[in-house]
């Protein structure tokens, strides 16, 4: 039983509790109405109309950031590469600016070696992830630069973009990327890069063995053969650690008839959905994944 000393100390302690508690609640109460900052009520609305995927595709962390942008005029509608063009253009048009004119930008992949042309030197049998293979030795490739074929880019995709083809390989639908970077990121081997569609050369092999070698471990492969630099104007294309390399700093000089000559077809034209190499390239008509082939080092 509580003697009356402990009593008064209790109610004491429950007062000064109450008291300091109401305090803090007026304190804050001031506090808010003093600082608040009064947002624009077309944030709202605009964050209302953008596809909540926060994919960061736009360049805001969010769909809620990119609202904010707009509204602040700090970047257009277009940007958002999610929403359809009716979309951005009625957002535009509700904010009373300009739509803007954002160029398209896709996820290209700098390989073509499936496995029908591309040679394996051993089989891996670990978790099926491009990154647990490239953690484990590499995963049995050949070529190490080439892709392991074992889809961490299309598990990333939530766009449904990439698909893999029958040999392997990551295709990108052009149609649904809407530059995420997912696929950029989850690659271990850095074969994904973001790239504007009006980046139609591209050359489609990262190795940078030198020619017999590259060729040993894969058909397409980049031989740095130097045909494409000397049928491109000057400058466009050079080689680099045996590698054709694009300068797109001078892409309104690029042409198809740079992929020409090309014996391997590891520069190719991107034309919409197609993917076009030149004439003298070597027409692969293998379907069937090559055998293994140990390496007898």
């Amino acid at each position: 039983m509580l003697n009356e000393s402990t009593f008064y100390i209790i109610i004491g302690a429950l007062l000064f509790m109450g008291a300091l508690g109401l305090a803090l609640a007026v304190t804050l109460t001031v506090a808010n109405k003093k600082l608040h900052v009064q947002e624009d009520p077309r944030i709202d609305e605009v964050e209302e109309l953008l596809p909540a995927t926060n994919c960061g595709a736009c360049g805001s962390p969010g769909c809620r950031a990119f609202a904010e942008a707009c509204v602040a005029g700090t970047t257009n509608p277009s940007k958002c590469t999610v929403s359809p063009p009716e979309m951005t253009a009625y957002i535009a048009d509700f904010l009373g600016v300009e739509l803007g004119n954002q160029e398209k930008i896709v996820a290209r992949l700098a390989c073509a070696g499936g496995n029908h042309v591309a040679r394996m030197r051993s089989k891996y049998s670990g978790m099926q992830s491009c990154r647990a293979a490239t953690a484990a030795g590499g995963g049995g490739k050949a070529c190490a630069w080439g892709c392991l074929g074992l889809a961490d880019c299309e598990v990333s995709c939530d766009f449904d973009a990439i698909t893999m083809d029958e040999h392997g390989l990551p295709v990108v639908d052009e149609d649904k990327c809407v530059a995420c970077n997912d696929c950029v990121e989850a690659c271990p081997l850095g074969l994904f890069s973001l790239e504007p569609v009006s980046h139609r050369l591209w050359v489609a092999c990262k190795s940078l063995a030198e020619g017999d070698d590259a060729l040993a471990d894969c058909e397409v492969a980049c031989t740095a053969c130097a045909r494409c630099v000397a049928d491109a104007p000057d400058g466009l294309i050079e080689i680099k650690n045996n590698l054709a390399t694009i300068d797109y700093s001078k892409n309104g000089l690029a042409s198809p008839l740079a992929i020409q000559r090309c014996p391997t077809g590891a520069i190719v034209w991107k034309d919409a959905q197609k993917t076009v190499k030149g004439s003298a390239a070597k027409r692969i008509i293998r379907k069937e994944p090559l055998p293994i082939q140990p390496d007898k080092s």
